[in-house]
């Protein structure tokens, strides 16, 4: 099995794009670009093969392309956005996937963002935020329960997605904020705690073995490094001012050759 990374480039409308819990701050689009390449990069560099769409100018937030499907061994689904601003984005980022699974979706009256799905296994918890309601999660249990998959949802605070509050680092080990989301959510699993002077710390891109994580979080990288968990550290400053992260930026899924 090898790897496939979908990436989109940056938009030259990334700093009108949506914002819920960071403040709105200027942008400099040619670092953020600069910074989105070095992303593919580190992608490549651990053995995916990146598929770069072209960007969107007149959609924002179109680089975060997490958001807008999701990728499982047996299929894929393309959401629904919360946003009503982001439900344009998904044509390009379905038909790129479409080429390696057969795809479902999610209807109206659902909404789900991929930032709030996060998979353990064959455990799939599915963030109550206000990007992702009830009945997109229960859209996304009746495709999923054929595969053998659970979905249940999970409370947050204070943060946009799940996966600001948690992901999963390595098998059955998690990062996670407590006070974005309730550590019980996680029980089976190995907690580890972000620095608590680093409330953002807590996604991480898992692709295998490996990690990529955002360099201005050092505190909680040592807290990793002592469970043995060591990760490719990479500046994703700008992205991050438009709300993104490690994950946001890429949907990964396993291919054969």
């Amino acid at each position: 099995m090898t790897w496939t990374a979908i990436t989109r480039e940056v938009s030259p409308a990334l700093a009108d794009g949506e914002r819920s819990f960071v403040p709105r701050v200027p942008i400099d689009l040619g670092r953020a670009r600069d910074q989105h390449a070095t992303y593919c990069a580190a992608l490549e560099s651990l053995g995916c093969e990146v598929i770069r769409l072209p960007a969107e100018p007149g959609l924002p937030d179109s680089v975060f392309v997490e958001d807008v499907a999701l990728a499982f061994d047996e299929l894929a689904v393309a959401t629904r956005p919360g946003a009503v601003s982001r439900r344009d984005e998904g044509a390009g980022v379905v038909g790129a996937l479409a080429r390696y699974r057969p795809m479902a979706r999610i209807d109206a009256p659902g909404t789900l963002d991929g930032g709030d799905v996060l998979r353990i296994g064959k455990r799939v918890l599915v963030g109550d935020s206000a990007r992702s309601n009830a009945a997109g999660r229960e859209q996304l249990r009746a495709l999923l329960a054929p595969f053998g998959y659970t979905v249940e949802g999970v409370a947050l605070r204070d943060c946009l997605h799940l996966k600001s509050a948690a992901t999963e680092v390595a098998d059955g080990a998690v990062l996670v904020n407590p006070d974005w989301v309730d550590l019980a959510c996680f029980a089976g699993c190995t907690v580890i705690e972000v620095d608590p002077h680093e409330p953002h710390a807590a996604n991480a891109l898992r692709i295998g073995d490996a990690l990529l994580f955002p360099d201005q979080f050092p505190g909680t990288q040592g807290r990793l490094a002592a469970h043995g968990i060591r990760g490719l550290a990479l500046d994703l400053y700008e992205l991050q001012k438009a709300e993104g992260a490690v994950t946001c930026c890429s949907i990964v899924f396993r291919t054969r050759p």
